[in-house]
């Protein structure tokens, strides 16, 4: 992580505000609620509002009132703010594949999806070379 930090390929935002933009992106009208967001990131709740505020006065996101809670925020991720995130998404893929692409092979890179995908999912589904090679 700090080798992916370090060569992150923008100044425009951080590794950590990309991994806001990362998690939205993939959100429903790229839109989540800030506690929801709290599940996927790696940092702390006043963190994640403190990273939040930042992103709004950019208009990188902006924050809405939760119609079905009064107490509640959702982070939307603006036009301009996904823009953003997939020109440097692009830039960090490139650089991911860099730095882990010549050290695996194809299988190898196939396994080490279907284990991020398990993870990131948090279930014990079956992995793609589990459904190619039942035992």
């Amino acid at each position: 992580m700090r080798e992916l930090t370090d060569c992150f390929p923008t100044q425009e935002i951080s590794f950590n505000e990309y991994d806001v933009l990362f998690n939205l992106s993939s959100q429903p009208e790229r839109r989540a609620r800030i506690r929801d967001l709290t599940r996927h990131l790696l940092l702390t709740q006043p963190s994640i509002s403190r990273l939040v505020d930042r992103l709004t006065a950019r208009g990188i996101v902006e924050k809405l009132s939760d119609p079905g809670d009064a107490r509640g925020i959702i982070v939307a991720l603006t036009d301009s703010g996904y823009e953003l995130y997939r020109r440097t998404a692009i830039s960090h893929a490139a650089t991911i594949r860099r730095r882990v692409g010549g050290s695996l092979d194809h299988d190898e890179l196939v396994t080490l999806t279907d284990l991020c995908t398990r993870l990131r999912l948090g279930d014990g589904s079956a992995t793609r070379a589990d459904q190619e090679h039942p035992a």
